[in-house]
């Protein structure tokens, strides 16, 4: 069984991207959550403990991850989590490791802008598919081809889609 978390919290190190023997990108980086409570005896909020987590993003989420990700930001994490017994020095610790499967800026301390990438591999636009029900062509639709009208009717979706500011009426 895997344990999945998110945690909200501060960039504590630089991203470091390194790849695998085969190719894959891993960016990753340690963040820090500590737990704000309103002391009522003060009047003050006060930090409880801080949390630390290591962070590794694989894939086009780690490409993504070190473009845009930088230390001292407040983000948010989701994925898997697991724990690495560790033993340096005649010391011994645990460390708290997550491997993302979803990173972002906490937009409840400021803005960010999103550039959509396209992946290299992407395949061209299906000409003639058929769709569920179409008995023109006598093919059935495959997997591959409702995933090409997914993908297409997204970009299309996409393409007509325009930030609030940039002449919509919202």
């Amino acid at each position: 069984m895997t344990d999945h978390i998110t945690v909200i919290g501060n960039i504590a190190t630089d991203p470091e991207q390194r790849r695998t023997t085969a190719g894959i990108a891993v960016t990753s980086f340690r963040v820090a959550s500590s737990q704000r409570h309103f002391d009522a005896r003060s009047g003050e909020w006060v930090d409880g403990l801080t949390n630390w987590y290591r962070v590794s993003a694989f894939r086009a989420l780690g490409e993504n991850a070190f473009t845009s990700l930088s230390k001292g930001q407040r983000i948010i994490v989701t994925g898997k989590l697991k724990l690495k017994e560790w033993e340096a020095g005649g010391k011994k610790g645990i460390e708290v490791e997550i491997d993302a499967d979803g990173l972002g800026h906490d937009l409840q301390w400021g803005t960010s802008s999103f550039t959509r990438v396209v992946r290299s591999d992407a395949r061209p636009p299906a000409t003639a598919v058929a769709t569920s029900g179409d008995t023109r062509t006598g093919v059935a639709p495959t997997d591959a081809d409702h995933d090409a009208r997914a993908d297409d009717a997204a970009d299309e979706a996409a393409a007509d889609w325009a930030p609030v500011g940039a002449g919509t009426p919202f």
